[in-house]
């Protein structure tokens, strides 16, 4: 299975490799990668060899073709449908990010139980949590972020599982559990990672190492 890490990395080569297209780039080399991206060139072979991305040390790889293997890696080769659960100002904001499509991600509808929220004419409509499953199931949706307070988190996790999401972006500030092992968790607190930005910023010490 592949690290966390690994696949931070191949979505780093592809964001590099898509800036170098923007300025006229018909190949890339791993060194080019590596430069953008922070690490090796070893490090950018051995990433797309245990992927079996092909190229070569001289011929480097063609853009095109790095882009086309790096997003079916990435599942990105196909429109991934997310559900978002609570519509405050963070999950507002996510169904209106306009960046999302561009990387074949589309957040196909919101949930809330805030009747003045709801809105089933809007391009990603908001429904009652009542209607999760059956929409889920209906449209196929795998993945769903959750945006609601601490409190509510664990019921609202065990609901999306329930009705058959096998991926979860979590958003509230508490670790979420399951004894689902079909259930794969990215537990995002946005206070602890500024935190965790202003020790490093105040003590003068580089994460990385």
């Amino acid at each position: 299975m592949s690290s966390r890490s690994r696949i931070l990395r191949l979505s780093r080569y592809k964001n590099a490799a898509l800036r170098l297209k923007s300025l006229n780039f018909l190949k890339v080399f791993s060194d080019n990668l590596a430069d953008a991206t922070g690490v090796t060139a070893s490090q950018v072979r051995k990433d797309f060899s245990l992927f079996g991305i092909s190229g070569n040390r001289r011929g480097g790889y063609q853009i095109d073709e790095l882009l086309t293997q790096l997003n079916k890696v990435l599942g990105k080769d196909k429109l991934q449908k997310f559900i978002v659960v609570g519509v405050g100002n963070m999950g507002r904001g996510m169904i209106n990010y306009p960046g999302f499509i561009k990387s074949e991600i589309k957040i196909v509808a919101g949930f809330d139980i805030d009747p003045s929220k709801y809105n089933r004419k809007a391009d990603a409509p908001v429904f009652p949590m009542d209607e999760l499953t059956a929409f889920v199931k209906t449209n196929e949706v795998e993945f769903g972020i959750i945006a609601v307070p601490d409190f509510a988190a664990q019921e609202v996790f065990e609901r999306l599982i329930q009705a058959g999401i096998k991926g979860v972006l979590n958003f509230a500030p508490i670790r979420l559990k399951s004894d689902n092992t079909d259930i794969v968790v990215h537990n995002l607190n946005l206070e602890t990672e500024i935190e965790n930005l202003i020790y490093f910023v105040n003590t003068k010490v580089n994460p990385a190492e």
